[in-house]
């Protein structure tokens, strides 16, 4: 079955490994402790539960070790660029070392450039052990630009983590330079119109016909088109495609609470939209013409996901201040993009939701944590919370997504230290690109 929520398109149910959950503590423990313990198991996601080939993130990791569609091996191009940016804080936090971290992405990269690519692009899946496309549909079996986009996201961080290293520090910022330089934004225009499109196949071509507007989760997709030496994208296609001419501005309010943007088929969206591009990106004090704050724009977001479980229109056991949380992730129905409407609200709480928007409203965030770590085995694993539960149906399913992991990881950091919006944004073609839309 594939669910589709605005620009999101359906994961299918599979898994990875088995491995037994260690107890969380449930007496007191400081918010700080409590960060570092959360953080440095997330990130064991993407350093133990990798796969071993490639060094990229699973699709899934489900400890049960049911996989219906037999893809523990699958890897995934968006949950990657979010699993780096993961490893780098691990890297500086010490969780593993400087030298051990080096090796982990020469072999990344070394994937990288001779995966399978469409026009520079990357496809959303691929085989970790051949490094084929694993189709993500029957039409969907080529290049896709927005997880290009998240992929790219992440390696930009590397490349300023390395290139002022030692001399194979260097060498593979080089070669990650190299990447960057080979992706066709251009080619995604479909013969020069001026907007993105989502995807592209070898077989299909342009059949999937899915051109992205904002404001959604791929905000980061159009500044790197602009930002690219190589292949950069006229002004327009910002301003046409994905602002629309204007009509993305939509002053309104959902929950009493003001939003300044218009959200793809919603009046508030899931709360990855407020995550996915800034995990480089850094929202603080970022504004353009559409937008005069995007961190007040995120923070409002987040705080309307969190009024509105705590309103609990339909009465869903456990939602309140400190269990909050609509995303996309995992549903006792399958797949879904839960958010703050009585339509697309499951009854289903995703962690990943509520700590990934730490750097919005931390006193709230820390709440949910603090909450989740005393529920104990129930949703916290060895990779972290697990991916959702449901109170109301008794359900805490042992699985996790790549996807949901690796923002966790990399916002807690972001949070304690800003690590990677430090390293993101100092690339000079990120500041290139922001300066030519017109951002400050």
């Amino acid at each position: 079955m594939k669910i589709q929520y605005s620009l999101l398109l359906l994961l299918l149910l599979s898994g990875f490994t088995q491995c037994k959950s260690p107890t969380a503590k449930s007496g007191s423990i400081s918010d700080e402790a409590l960060m570092d313990t959360i953080q440095r198991r997330t990130f064991n996601y993407f350093w133990e539960g990798a796969e071993p080939n490639s060094g990229l993130a699973c699709e899934r990791i489900h400890m049960d070790g049911i996989y219906p569609e037999d893809d523990q091996h699958v890897v995934t191009t968006g949950g990657s660029g979010f699993g780096i940016m993961a490893i780098l804080a691990g890297i500086d936090r010490g969780y593993v070392t400087r030298k051990e971290g080096l090796a982990r992405m020469e072999k990344i990269v070394s994937f990288l450039e001779t995966a399978d690519r469409f026009h520079g692009a990357y496809p959303h899946w691929w085989y970790g052990d051949t490094g084929k496309v694993k189709p993500f549909g029957q039409k969907d079996n080529g290049g896709d630009l927005v997880e290009t986009a998240f992929l790219m996201q992440g390696l930009l961080a590397v490349h300023q983590y390395y290139v002022s290293g030692s001399p194979e520090e260097q060498a593979l910022a080089g070669r990650i330079d190299t990447l960057w330089r080979e992706v066709d934004w251009n080619f995604y225009r479909q013969n020069d119109q001026n907007v993105l499109y989502w995807h592209w196949s070898p077989e299909y071509g342009w059949e999937m016909n899915f051109p992205v507007h904002g404001y959604n989760e791929c905000l980061i997709m159009y500044i790197l088109a602009a930002a690219s030496p190589t292949h950069s994208v006229p002004v327009e296609v910002y301003h046409d495609g994905w602002a629309e001419k204007g009509a993305i501005v939509d002053p309104h309010k959902v929950e009493d609470i003001e939003l300044h943007l218009r959200y793809q088929g919603c009046e508030a969206g899931p709360l990855f939209w407020a995550h996915y591009s800034f995990l480089g990106l850094d929202p603080t004090n970022l504004s353009d013409k559409y937008c005069p704050g995007y961190f007040d724009e995120m923070r409002n977001l987040t705080l309307i996901n969190r009024a509105y479980c705590i309103r609990n229109p339909k009465q869903w056991k456990g939602f309140g201040p400190d269990c909050w949380g609509l995303t996309a992730s995992y549903s006792v129905n399958g797949y879904a993009a839960h958010a703050p409407n009585e339509l697309a609200d499951h009854g289903v709480i995703s962690p990943t939701a509520a700590l990934s928007s730490i750097v919005y409203t931390p006193e709230y965030s820390l709440e949910v944590m603090r909450y989740l770590y005393k529920m104990g085995d129930k949703v916290l694993g060895p990779y972290g919370f697990y991916d959702a539960f449901s109170e109301t149906e008794d359900w805490y399913p042992k699985r996790y997504l790549a996807i949901d992991q690796g923002p966790i990881v990399v916002m807690i950091e972001n949070y304690r230290t800003g690590l990677l919006w430090k390293l993101f944004m100092s690339h000079p073609d990120v500041q290139t690109g922001l300066k030519k839309l017109g951002f400050k």
